[in-house]
């Protein structure tokens, strides 16, 4: 993981409307990544909705951002949870399938889901990125959704217009 966060996307002036999709296993770190998360974004996006839904674990934030997406009720859905690695291949196995079925629902219905579903060895790494302020994974989520709604908005405002295309190289 990058020691560095990612700059400011600068302040939005249009409302947009923000899910966060929070698991409650892992919760004092899962709450430290949606503290962040709603202080950035109130920060860049100081007139935008931040809805914040909880349910049981990482595994259940899927069938959630699913639904978000279908009912077409979000400008971006950051989903929020924490796996601790164990004695096990489970916490590896279910990040993936966490991971995979998030980025489908974000293709498949044209919505962007931040995935701050994070996995981790130990706690101080948890610890690190979820509650403190240096490198905090919330920060970096709030900053992504407030750009790539931007980027979605500019792109739909400018539907009609004519895109320029690079010159072919001859041969």
């Amino acid at each position: 993981m990058t020691k560095a966060s990612p700059s400011s996307p600068g302040i939005a002036k249009t409302r947009r409307t923000f899910h966060i999709i929070a698991s409650r296993f892992n919760a004092q770190y899962v709450d430290g990544l949606i503290d962040h998360v709603t202080k950035e974004l109130r920060v860049l996006a100081p007139h935008s909705a931040i809805l914040v839904h909880r349910v049981p674990g990482s595994f259940e934030i899927p069938v959630v951002a699913r639904e978000i997406a279908i009912q077409n009720k979000a400008d971006v859905i950051i989903a929020c949870g924490v796996i601790l690695q164990g004695e096990t291949d489970h916490a590896q196995n279910l990040s993936r399938s966490v991971t995979d079925a998030l980025q489908r629902i974000a293709i498949e219905r044209g919505v962007p889901v931040i995935n701050v579903v994070l996995s981790f060895d130990n706690e101080n790494q948890a610890r690190a990125r979820c509650l403190e302020n240096k490198i905090n994974r919330g920060t970096e989520a709030a900053r992504a959704a407030v750009e790539i709604a931007n980027v979605l908005s500019e792109l739909h405002n400018n539907q009609g217009a004519a895109v320029s295309k690079p010159p072919r190289e001859n041969g």
